[in-house]
């Protein structure tokens, strides 16, 4: 399938289509809050974001600014060419679960070291995300877990027919 036609952009956008591949890791200060039952699980300004043609960036949240009580370990792994083995947590608090809504690296290839035990969460798999204050839209489709903010354009992978891209 041939690559689909960006979005125009405007000053202060970034198109996904302007991302490379592979991928890269970028360090941010925004503000990133999870919220899972109700409340926060996850907050912090000390988080890493992947940025990878044709995806929203997906962003990754020290350990240790995460509740790790809501955490279950899964028996899910996944292989990403550039990342390594992809291990993954069920969210649990109360009678409030989600299957597999967050993942992690324990042992990323070289570049993506700065990130390892980090995690990152599926938007669609908890109450909300949010970067500095602003509600992330889902990536499309079920597999991946990029955030969407409005500053950021498509089309994205996951839509419908972007398999092959």
């Amino acid at each position: 399938m041939s690559r689909p036609k960006p979005f125009p952009i405007a000053a202060g956008e970034e198109s996904v289509w302007d991302y490379p591949r592979p991928p890269r890791l970028e360090k941010v200060e925004a503000e990133l809050i999870v919220f899972f039952a109700g409340r926060p699980i996850a907050k912090s300004n000390r988080g890493y974001r992947v940025l990878e043609t044709s995806h929203p960036p997906g962003y990754y949240l020290p350990p240790e600014d995460v509740d790790q009580s809501v955490l279950r370990p899964s028996g899910l792994t996944t292989g990403c060419e550039w990342k390594g083995t992809g291990r993954y947590h069920h969210l649990v608090d109360g009678n409030h679960r989600s299957e597999n809504a967050a993942w992690y690296y324990d042992r990323p290839r070289p570049a993506f070291a700065p990130i390892a035990n980090y995690l990152s969460f599926y938007p669609g798999r908890v109450d909300r995300c949010l970067v500095n204050g602003e509600e992330v839209i889902p990536q499309p489709g079920n597999f991946y877990g990029g955030w969407i903010t409005k500053n950021i354009k498509g089309p994205f992978k996951g839509i419908e027919g972007s398999w092959g891209w």
